[in-house]
């Protein structure tokens, strides 16, 4: 072990994992270009919460809704998860650590009033916007976004 973290399996592998993006993964830049395509505006890796240093994947603001793009292996998606084989014993309390952090993060949102949205990588990004664009029409609120910087009121 070095500093707490297995040696890597290989270089191979060392190299793969150094590589992996952390923000802006290809299903959440999709997700983002379907969401820009329809005409919804949002923010991108904000920090929502003021008491930990967690940012949301997209943020809308005025409508409190918060999407979190996961990853089916960094995240355990039930559906397409894996199970390393080499180093398994770290792996898995690593991903366990995530989807409890995962956890506290939604607990956390709810708690401060916002709505949280999950998209899985594996999901279509299309379907996804769907579901988030009916979300954030639910959720936003009676005047829009651009009436409010201004302190005006929305039309009657």
């Amino acid at each position: 072990m070095t500093g707490g973290y297995p040696y890597p399996s290989s270089a191979g592998v060392s190299s793969k994992m150094r590589q992996q993006a952390s923000r802006s993964t290809r299903p959440e830049v999709a997700l983002r270009r379907e969401l820009h395509r329809r005409g919804l505006r949002y923010r991108v890796q904000q920090a929502v919460l003021t008491d930990v240093r967690r940012t949301a994947d997209i943020v809308f603001g005025p409508a409190r809704v918060v999407v979190d793009v996961r990853g089916c292996y960094w995240h355990g998606c039930a559906e397409h998860g894996s199970h390393p084989r080499a180093n398994s014993g770290y792996w898995e309390t690593k991903l366990a650590r995530n989807r409890a952090r995962d956890v506290d993060t939604e607990r956390r949102l709810r708690a401060a009033g916002w709505e949280v949205m999950v998209v899985w990588e594996h999901e279509d990004p299309v379907a996804a916007a769907d579901r988030v664009q009916a979300t954030v029409e639910l959720h936003r609120p009676p005047w829009g976004p651009s009436t409010a910087r201004r302190g005006g009121s929305a039309a009657v």
